[in-house]
């Protein structure tokens, strides 16, 4: 393979080519690019995915910084393009779009339909459903995120299988409110759930060819 940067020379010495060439070519959509989605895209990108497509309307905030993939430098700026260029620190091979939008019933499809993976990040219950409901009888692979709020019994965080390309993650139940508030460690834990699944998804795929 030629024209492979320091990071992937890295990656290659874990990942047989087949698995590579495959992970390279799947475009994954980030809906929402909070806790769960920038810490989501940052471990993805640490597998070997390339394509991305970031999606929210927010801008970074202080109260982000305590479990966001962003820096204090990077406040009061666009959320998309701040995680862009935090990823592309990781891999700077990576194939990034953004979209400066918020997701509703008329963009949707527009927006996400190209990708082959979309993880669902979003922190209103309403855009949560919109996602499910347009996307749950397609081919694409959906994971979703319900209950990671609060501190403490992270054993409580699991993955649940609804259907061949859709997964949940989440303990279920802690959703966060005025009362229980988002921190760190079960915010970056369902993310990272959310990109074994995926990781995982597409490595069963290509190893049975190798």
């Amino acid at each position: 393979m030629e024209n492979l940067n320091c990071f992937e020379k890295g990656l290659l010495k874990y990942l047989p080519s087949q698995c590579f060439e495959k992970l390279i070519s799947i475009k994954i959509g980030i809906a929402g690019c909070g806790g769960i989605g920038s810490n989501c895209a940052s471990t993805l990108v640490r597998c070997g995915f390339r394509q991305f497509l970031l999606v929210d309307s927010d801008r970074v905030e202080a109260s982000n910084l305590n479990r966001q993939f962003y820096t204090d430098n990077q406040v009061g700026y666009l959320k998309v393009e701040m995680l862009q260029q935090n990823l592309l620190e990781i891999n700077n091979k990576l194939l990034i779009q953004t979209c400066q939008k918020q997701i509703n019933s008329e963009n949707i499809k527009s927006i996400l339909g190209p990708c082959d993976v979309i993880v669902e990040a979003f922190d209103n219950v309403s855009s949560k459903k919109l996602l499910t409901q347009t996307f749950l009888h397609t081919d694409k692979l959906i994971v979703t995120v319900s209950g990671m709020g609060g501190y403490g019994d992270c054993d409580s965080m699991m993955s649940r299988q609804i259907k061949d390309t859709f997964f949940m993650v989440g303990d279920f139940t802690s959703e966060v409110t005025d009362r229980v508030h988002p921190y760190a460690p079960k915010t970056k834990i369902a993310a990272a759930k959310q990109a074994d699944i995926i990781f995982n998804y597409y490595m069963q795929d290509c190893t049975h060819c190798i």
